[in-house]
């Protein structure tokens, strides 16, 4: 009973102000969309073309949104893997198959060819430093 509501942002966001501590927050806070300039449809659109095996590069071709950004909704993706399935598996009707494939992706966080691990170099059966 203590939040109340209190306006709306430019783009139309519900925002809160809480009585006890006086601050306030929209109603996206604690989300994967919280404090992002592009539309929720968006967000859940490019990470469903990772799905699909999109690669940034064609994302940024297609939809105009730089590589980073896409990067950065992966990270925090990754962090709200509940949510993003809810997201990508209700309306967009995404496979197991490419679910896994995101999680696989956001997993090596969008290096191209992967991680590289440097191998040690010593004479067979020594042990690494």
């Amino acid at each position: 009973g203590n939040i109340i509501k209190n306006g709306k942002t430019d783009k139309g966001v519900q925002r809160y102000r809480c009585h006890t501590c006086q601050q306030t927050f929209t109603e996206t806070k604690g989300t994967l969309f919280y404090r992002c300039r592009h539309s929720q449809e968006e967000i859940v659109e490019c990470l469903a073309m990772v799905g699909d095996r999109t690669s940034l590069a064609a994302i940024h071709r297609m939809k105009g949104i730089k590589e980073e950004t896409v990067g950065r909704w992966m990270e925090r993706a990754a962090t709200q893997v509940e949510q993003v399935e809810e997201q990508l598996v209700g309306p967009k009707k995404l496979s197991r198959v490419q679910l896994d494939a995101l999680w696989t992706y956001v997993g090596h966080k969008g290096e191209k060819g992967g991680s590289q691990k440097k191998k040690h170099e010593g004479r067979f059966g020594e042990e690494p430093l």
